[in-house]
């Protein structure tokens, strides 16, 4: 089969959005994703509330999906899943529905790492935006994960680094509720930061072993913190908003970069790429960017639709696992952790 009529359905539903997306080989026809608001009032996921919305979302965002890449399903060359990590109710309605689709139209059925998806998004062909080269380290940060992979081909990655306790994108979410700010926080933090002062408040970094990462520490010194300020002054936090934001942030940074420059040192390998929700961090991306001219390092930030979880990624590792017949069964099962 030529490689030009090679068209890839990816289902993504590892969390709380439900996201479809159309490749034809490794460009993006579409990218559909239906938020979840209702995790909102409950300052978190809520798992049985998200399968039940995927159930809801999957039949109209696949739909929409083939329509806007203007492609029929009988077009289709494969269907893409997120086998896991994910919470398990999420992952089955997605695979449950890919199962389905694959056999009613006899068509492969392609298994995807949600988190080898973050790093291969950057392979997606998309203009302006260049794709690196083998072998590269991936910094991999999200509410479930921190992590360091050297990534020597498509499907030959080894975790060097990873946390022992939190994920970044929890210490980030966890810091503004402590601050008082909704879900999800994050962002939020992100936004204040860029109005404060990164030096106005000093936080410890906490210790972990070579490349491993902790946050679980940084977020009690920073509960300790805020509870001390405020005893002295309930005002604290109202007053001093952004500069506590832009010092979280600073610290956490600070954190990520140590890690990064002793995987570089340890590796030889320049090449810098970061995946994962929380990549989307403006003061993530300023650092890294500045780190080009500072260290020499030749580093890759995705195209800000494929940070967060979305169905495009799903679909460039599912082309690749294509192009090497790389298929599954219907007994395939989804899986709530997985390893590389």
């Amino acid at each position: 089969m030529p490689q030009n009529s090679v068209f890839i359905l990816a289902i993504e539903s590892s969390c709380d959005d439900t996201a479809a997306a159309v490749l034809q080989n490794d460009k993006v026809l579409s990218n559909v994703v239906a938020n979840q608001l209702i995790h909102n009032e409950f300052g978190g996921v809520v798992p049985e509330l998200a399968s039940r919305a995927h159930q809801l979302n999957i039949v109209p965002v696949i739909d929409a999906a083939l329509k806007k890449a203007n492609i029929t399903k009988e077009q289709l060359s494969a269907i893409a899943f997120t086998q896991g990590p994910g919470l398990m109710g999420s992952l089955l309605v997605g695979s449950s529905f890919a199962k389905s689709m694959a056999i009613a139209l006899q068509i492969p059925l392609i298994a995807v790492n949600h988190m080898q998806a973050h790093i291969l998004a950057h392979f997606i062909d998309e203009d302006n935006f260049d794709k690196p080269t083998f072998p590269f380290l991936a910094l991999t940060i999200s509410g479930g994960h921190t992590q360091i992979v050297k990534v020597n081909d498509f499907f030959d990655m080894e975790i060097i680094g990873e946390t022992t306790d939190d994920a970044v994108g929890e210490a980030f979410d966890k810091s503004a509720k402590i601050l008082g700010l909704p879900y999800p926080g994050g962002p939020l933090v992100d936004k204040y930061a860029q109005q404060g002062n990164p030096k106005a408040f000093a936080f410890t970094k906490p210790k972990a072993p070579h490349l491993d990462f902790s946050f679980s520490g940084l977020k009690t010194a920073i509960l300790y913190f805020i509870q001390k300020r405020v005893s002295e002054n309930p005002n604290f936090i109202e007053e001093n908003l952004a500069d506590i934001c832009a010092s979280i942030q600073h610290t956490i940074i600070e954190i990520l970069m140590d890690k990064l420059k002793l995987a570089v040192k340890e590796t030889g390998i320049q090449q810098i790429a970061i995946g994962g929700g929380v990549s989307a961090n403006s003061g993530i991306r300023k650092t890294l960017k500045e780190a080009e001219a500072k260290y020499g390092w030749k580093t890759y930030i995705p195209k800000f639709e494929y940070t967060t979880d979305n169905a495009a990624m799903i679909g460039i590792v599912g082309y690749q696992k294509y192009l090497i017949e790389n298929f599954e069964t219907s007994a395939v099962v989804s899986k709530a952790r997985t390893t590389f």
